[in-house]
């Protein structure tokens, strides 16, 4: 019987939990379709910055791949308040120096 007090006690306490973060995604003016693509967008991103770090020169075809995702990134964290993301500044920053390297060099060669 007290086994089976705990489990509800805890199936509640996670459910709080739970109501609790969609309450505070809520309190900040985001939708939390929203937040996980930002949560997504954080995992490539740390990808992208990896990339911009190791590769000097990319073919044309990763190129394109690099422009497709870091769009999706930069769409993602426009959604977001930037108190967010301050943290991430920096590699952001260097992905986004990246993509303007390529869309410049891309439109030159056109």
């Amino acid at each position: 019987m007290t086994l089976i007090a705990i489990i509800y006690i805890l199936l509640f306490v996670i459910i709080s939990l739970i109501l609790f973060a969609v309450m505070q995604i809520k309190l900040a003016g985001m939708n939390i379709k929203d937040f996980w693509g930002f949560i997504k967008a954080n995992q490539v991103l740390d990808d992208l910055y990896i990339f911009t770090k190791k590769k000097g020169n990319l073919s044309p075809q990763e190129q394109v791949i690099f422009l497709m995702e870091a769009e999706k990134v930069f769409k993602a964290f426009d959604k977001v308040p930037n108190i967010l993301w301050d943290e991430e500044y920096q590699k952001y920053r260097e992905v986004l120096n990246k993509y303007k390297d390529i869309k410049l060099v891309r439109w030159a060669s056109n």
